[in-house]
């Protein structure tokens, strides 16, 4: 997805002069950002584009808002972030992979993977996730597993799923079926996929808990 594209799909939104003006209003005047964000989704609504998918109306008129920023763009990103309600929180998410950023917003990233927000954690889980670590990058797809978010949602699972990540899945398993209860699909295919290319042992890797950050873990 790109901005450009996101505009074009916003084209039939209830107020198209509302978003041109603030679009231009930002650019020009940074610190109006977060008024114009809050007040998307009154003005441009919250239905979902057509034109493009698993995105709504709301979110993708902040995603343009945030990208119209001249410059510091991850510093109004958190800063709109930390103040928004859960659907301004899941449009940053959804923005970030379209800022002019680096790692600056990997934060974010960590805050929502910590919530039991679903919405939230499959966004966290998007492109700008390249930028987890691998430890951070397995917890929260073990998060996923637990709290039910489908294991498509997470960018480049297969190219970064690894040994680690098999070992902790492997160990899910094992706590999972020992309790009667029966693993997900997803993660089951998973699991299959890179215990075919590299057998674990999940005995030797105990499932950490992905509410808790890794950090944490380490000290």
């Amino acid at each position: 997805m790109t901005p450009e594209r996101l505009r074009a799909a916003l084209r039939g939104v209830p107020d198209p002069e509302w978003l041109d003006a603030a679009i231009e209003r930002v650019a020009a005047e940074p610190a109006t950002v977060p008024r114009f964000f809050a007040a998307a989704a009154r003005r441009c609504g919250r239905g979902p584009l057509p034109d493009a998918p698993g995105w709504t109306a709301d979110e993708a008129a902040r995603a343009l808002l945030l990208a119209a920023l001249p410059a510091d763009h991850a510093g109004h990103a958190a800063d709109v972030y930390r103040h928004g309600d859960a659907a301004e929180k899941l449009a940053v998410l959804r923005a970030l992979p379209l800022l002019p950023i680096g790692a600056e917003c990997e934060p974010l990233l960590h805050d929502a993977i910590r919530t039991n927000d679903t919405r939230l954690i499959a966004a966290a889980l998007g492109p700008y996730s390249r930028h987890l670590d691998a430890d951070a990058w397995r917890q929260a797809v073990l998060k996923c597993v637990f709290t039910g978010v489908p294991l498509a949602v997470v960018h480049d699972l297969d190219a970064r799923a690894d040994a680690g990540l098999a070992a902790m899945l492997g160990g899910f398993a094992v706590e999972r079926r020992a309790a009667g209860r029966d693993v997900p699909a997803d993660a089951a295919a998973l699991l299959d996929r890179l215990t075919a290319a590299s057998p674990v042992n999940p005995a030797a890797s105990p499932v950490a808990d992905p509410a808790v950050p890794s950090d944490a873990r380490k000290a």
